[in-house]
């Protein structure tokens, strides 16, 4: 099964929107008056959730101009929310055609849909001309993409001189095998995990400058720590959360990402990359 395929296989819920639209109905919400806020439990789907997008943004310089670009943008949770926050254009690309069609019934349900359009394609080849974002995120979706530099390539060419690439990966940074599944892989073989130096080797060969990597294995430790102190102090998870995109999976997926990341196997790591101002097109 090629990439393509076994990506959305591991994300499809199949009955998404009406489990997302069951869990409002719980917290007396309609879909009328929902909000971005309301949302960010469900669609900003890696660790740290909003305040892991808010601190990767900060080392953004992103103006009301700026036409963004969100590689593996899943629901468009970080899309929404830099639309909303910035007052920009924000395009989003996944390979999930359950998040990517769920994606754009939020962006209507809360007013965003003139600003933020998510496509269905892969970020190998993606349907946009050369130079035309002025920066670019990718929050969570290296692990399930084996060509980085293929990858990397293809971020370089549509984004014009001078743009910055934000990265907010899971990566190697450690030895020993991974306990699995984990939320991006349900075994080994679909997961496409990297090194941090890897990261920058492919970044660099693409064309990008890098500053190094930020390790965040600490902040995901203590994400994951007060997600079970709320967990049990309200008796159960809350009616929207990331347990409705993966189900009867989520507490061993999540067991075994404490795991992995006390065990110093995995960590999320944030790495900044620009595209120098004056090149232009695909670095040969």
């Amino acid at each position: 099964m090629s990439g393509d395929e076994t990506v959305p296989t591991n994300y499809t819920h199949g009955d998404l929107l009406a489990a997302i639209q069951s869990a409002l109905t719980v917290l007396g919400k309609s879909v009328d008056e929902v909000t971005i806020e309301d949302l960010a439990p469900v669609d900003e789907f890696h660790i740290g959730g909003r305040v892991a997008t808010d601190n990767l943004l900060a080392q953004l310089d992103i103006a009301e101009h700026h036409h963004i670009l969100d590689i593996g943008c899943g629901l468009g949770g970080a899309a929404r929310y830099i639309a909303d926050r910035f007052s920009n254009r924000v395009t989003g690309i996944d390979l999930t055609p359950e998040y990517i069609d769920v994606g754009n019934t939020l962006c209507a349900w809360v007013g965003l849909h003139d600003r933020v359009t998510l496509h269905k394609g892969s970020a190998l080849g993606m349907p946009f001309e050369d130079e035309s974002f002025d920066a670019a995120v990718m929050l969570h979706v290296g692990m399930n993409i084996e060509d980085k530099a293929g990858l990397f390539s293809e971020v370089y060419r549509v984004l014009r001189p001078g743009a910055s690439f934000a990265v907010y990966d899971v990566m190697r940074t450690g030895s020993g095998e991974l306990t699995y599944p984990v939320p991006w892989a349900a075994e080994s073989g679909a997961s496409q995990l990297a090194s941090p130096a890897q990261y920058l080797q492919a970044l660099n060969e693409a064309g990008f400058e890098t500053a190094g990597e930020n390790a965040l294995r600490e902040f995901a430790l203590e994400f994951f720590q007060q997600m079970r102190a709320r967990t049990e102090a309200e008796g159960g998870p809350p009616p929207l959360g990331l347990h409705v995109l993966m189900q009867e999976s989520t507490g061993v997926k999540i067991k075994n990402m404490i795991e992995n990341i006390t065990a110093n196997r995995v960590a999320p790591v944030e790495i900044i990359a620009r595209k120098q101002a004056g090149l232009h097109g695909t670095r040969a």
